[in-house]
């Protein structure tokens, strides 16, 4: 077991924590969005062939992200991380050299799967650590999507005309680099949290079934979920919506490198905030923020429509992610924190399987984007409406952790 005095410095464990988002959040997930049109061109796929891939990848997300929080919790977050990014490096070097489009549903189920292990084991893991500032530690965390966005919508535009038709091949392999020096990092500084006993106040076993009874839990999934399915829509067709807009592929990439420099500091902004004013008043802003920015891109779709569209988001998004993150954990006992963080991102990944697929025959059939969006920002008034609800609850009073 893991103890106080065995821990890493914070910076190190959180500095590792945001590397490992990047990988298995942006380069898993994300990233997917700015490789899509060269590798759609590329190997000749339909729109909802690229959109099926998205959601093979959210299935496998689905599959697995309540075996990744029981698994967590049986042994140990830090080896659960270590599987989670092991199986994206493998599925990012698969998509490297995979030309057959049945052996890209596998690697990209992989990159579900390791997503499933290495991102809720990590936020509960953290969150444990440092309860008495987990909407810092988890925005920070965040923090390392927007680096990553940030990074991604930067040169991925360039690879093509770097590596010409070759250049989303190159994209992959260089992520499944990226991997392999994360896994070091997760074995050289991250450890886990002590256990908490019966002499600390919390009992040796807790009714898990009550985590999935938690009206609280649950509410905070459901937004959850209204997260995933929107978010992960905009992330693979936002960027080429842009480019079918007459928005240049190196502007609409710089667009959403900004998207993600904002993300930087906004992830440790909305912490500093749900700390201080509550998980469910900062949960309700953001997604409000986030209403907003979805609807420019519907009512404008310009260059000043996309750009209000990525810099809202930027502001927004990390404090969606961070608010319900850190508001899932308040409500369960410390050793459950794992299966909360699985249970409410359940929600999402069923949001994220459906999202892509049903976009992309949304845009197929109408012959456009702007309909598909516009379902996303009805989708997201209504997690402004749970978001109102999550402001009445209080926390659990924390009973372990560790001072940052």
């Amino acid at each position: 077991m893991a103890t106080a005095a065995e821990r890493p410095p914070a910076w190190l464990m959180i500095g590792t924590g945001m590397l490992v988002t990047v990988v298995v959040l942006v380069f898993a997930r994300l990233a997917y969005g700015f490789i899509v049109p060269p590798m759609r061109e590329g190997l000749g796929l339909s729109y909802q062939q690229a959109g099926t891939l998205g959601a093979v990848t959210a299935l496998g997300y689905l599959c697995l992200v309540m075996v990744a929080g029981m698994a967590a919790g049986r042994f140990g977050g830090r080896n659960t991380v270590l599987l989670g990014v092991m199986l994206v490096t493998v599925g990012f070097a698969g998509l490297s050299v995979a030309t057959e489009y049945w052996v890209l549903i596998v690697l990209m189920a992989l990159l579900g799967f390791g997503t499933a292990f290495g991102y809720t084991p990590l936020v509960s893991l953290l969150s444990t650590w440092f309860p008495q500032r987990r909407g810092a530690v988890i925005g920070l965390l965040n923090g390392g999507v927007g680096a990553g966005m940030l990074l991604s919508g930067t040169l991925i535009p360039y690879a093509p005309v770097v590596f010409g038709d070759a250049g989303w091949r190159v994209t992959w392999a260089l992520f499944a680099v990226g991997g392999a020096v994360v896994v070091a990092a997760v074995l050289a500084f991250l450890r886990n949290p002590p256990v908490p006993t019966a002499a600390q106040g919390q009992p040796p076993s807790a009714n898990r079934a009550a985590v999935f009874r938690n009206r609280h839990v649950i509410i905070v999934g459901l937004v959850y979920g209204v997260l995933g399915t929107t978010y992960i829509v905009q992330v693979v067709f936002m960027y080429s919506f842009a480019l079918e807009s007459g928005i240049p592929g190196v502007t609409a990439g710089r667009l959403a490198a900004a998207m993600g420099a904002l993300g930087i500091f906004s992830g440790l902004a909305w912490g500093w905030l749900s700390d201080r004013i509550g998980r469910g008043w900062a949960l309700l802003f953001s997604m409000a923020l986030y209403l907003l920015g979805m609807t420019f891109p519907v009512a404008l779709p310009t260059l000043g429509g996309f750009a209000a569209h990525y810099l809202i988001l930027g502001i927004a998004v990390t404090g969606v992610f961070t608010s319900v993150l850190a508001a899932c954990t308040e409500h369960v006992p410390a050793r459950e924190a794992p299966l909360a963080v699985s249970y409410v991102t359940l929600f999402m990944a069923a949001g994220q399987l459906a999202g892509p697929a049903a976009a992309g025959l949304l845009i197929d059939g109408t012959g456009g984007f702007r309909l598909a969006f516009a379902t996303c920002a009805v989708l997201i008034a209504v997690g402004v409406i749970l978001s109102w609800q999550v402001r009445a609850y209080r926390p659990r009073p924390t009973v372990t952790g560790t001072p940052l």
